[in-house]
């Protein structure tokens, strides 16, 4: 197949991460003709450009192409987004990312070439203010009307573009964002290792966060649910994983709580350093208040940890509360807080969330069959084509 793959910034993030392993796949177990275009990888997030230059399939950069609403630049990048697509000539173009999805759509619906794209999470959501929640909508109602089929990655995914009028439930098909699972089952570095050079303790328990430093991620949650739980647990530490523009808040915020020795900052780290902190860690803690699937979900459970999880958008698809976690009501801290002490206190009950979850979720999540699931969706794209 030759496929171009569009995507707004190769930052490192889950959409990222998830669009480029599908083009490795293709490139490598397929032999597929496929070119990946993107905008400018820029932000404090860290990007994957240099991995992507790396792969040995097509890579372009559409320096026109930036995240933020420019009417007069998103009219160059669709202008040189078309010129691009002339050139390549591919039998589909998949689009990821709000921006790239719409304007991508539209460039391959103007020269009649099928398009797919993937949600990954909600361009219009909480936290929005009404004018920009419309104007998202509205948006992705025109884009969805130039796509043949939508991916979703959850499927809370497709119940909240439905419901907002996007396109009926029978142009969406949900497939899990893959990942690299081999290295959560079994990570290159010893937990012991890695937990020293962190500064914790043989008999400290880690509740860990992964997630940029960032509004509506949700780390004054746990922060503000810490009070309670080191006053029972005094050897309870918390691992923020991430970086980002809100960090000099939150270390206020920790100061002003007194404490500063229970929270530990990794800063930015390369994707992967992920699976090794996540086996650092004893539970896993999710309290986004805006996440399509959030990977650290799925990973943690593949890496045998517990997760405790707001109930945002797909997270009840993968937490099972008493099963593999806990789900709870989003911005609840006093829940946040027992549900995390109960797991603190109890190792062998993190154990049993943990093993539920890895066998469970394990084959779900390989990126592999993601791939295969994504390359079936163009096959049947391709075969209802004139």
């Amino acid at each position: 197949m030759n496929v171009v793959h569009f995507i707004t910034r190769l930052i490192i993030g889950g959409a990222q991460e998830n669009t480029l392993l599908t083009v490795e796949d293709q490139h490598r177990d397929y032999g597929d003709q496929v070119t990946l275009v993107t905008g400018p990888g820029l932000g404090p997030e860290g990007s994957l450009e240099d991995r992507a230059r790396r792969g040995g399939f097509g890579f372009r950069v559409l320096p026109k192409l930036h995240r933020a609403i420019r009417p007069w630049q998103d009219w160059r990048a669709y202008r040189a987004m078309i010129e691009m697509l002339r050139e390549i000539k591919p039998q589909i173009v998949h689009t990821h990312s709000s921006k790239a999805g719409i304007i991508g759509r539209a460039a391959a619906a103007k020269l009649g070439i099928p398009a797919v794209h993937t949600i990954h999470g909600a361009s219009f959501h909480y936290g929005q203010s009404v004018l920009a929640y419309e104007a998202y909508r509205l948006a992705e109602q025109w884009a969805a009307k130039r796509c043949v089929k939508i991916i979703s990655v959850a499927d809370a995914m497709t119940e909240q573009y439905a419901a907002a009028g996007i396109a009926s439930k029978e142009k969406f098909v949900t497939i899990s964002s893959g990942m690299e699972v081999e290295p959560f089952l079994s990570p290159p570095r010893q937990r012991d290792v890695v937990r020293r050079e962190l500064g914790i303790g043989s008999g400290d328990v880690v509740i860990g966060k992964i997630a940029r430093l960032f509004h509506l991620k949700g780390h004054e949650f746990v922060i503000a649910a810490a009070q309670k739980i080191v006053l029972e647990h005094p050897n309870t530490k918390f691992l923020f994983v991430g970086n980002g523009i809100l960090r000099e808040r939150y270390q206020q915020y920790i100061d002003s709580l007194g404490l500063t020795k229970n929270f530990i900052f990794t800063g930015l780290v390369p994707p992967d350093r992920v699976p090794e902190l996540i086996h650092a860690m004893d539970i896993v803690v999710h309290t986004s208040l805006w996440e399509g699937l959030a990977r650290v979900l799925p990973q943690g459970l593949i890496a045998g940890k517990p997760v405790v999880s707001y109930d945002v958008d797909g997270a009840r698809e993968v937490v099972i509360s008493g099963e593999n976690g806990y789900l709870l009501p989003p911005q609840s801290v006093e829940e946040l807080s027992h549900a995390l002490s109960i797991l603190v206190a109890d190792p062998a009950l993190r154990a049993s969330f943990g093993n539920a979850g890895r066998d469970r979720f394990t084959d779900q999540f390989r990126h592999q069959t993601m791939t295969r699931r994504i390359r079936e969706v163009y096959a049947e794209v391709l075969s209802n084509q004139p």
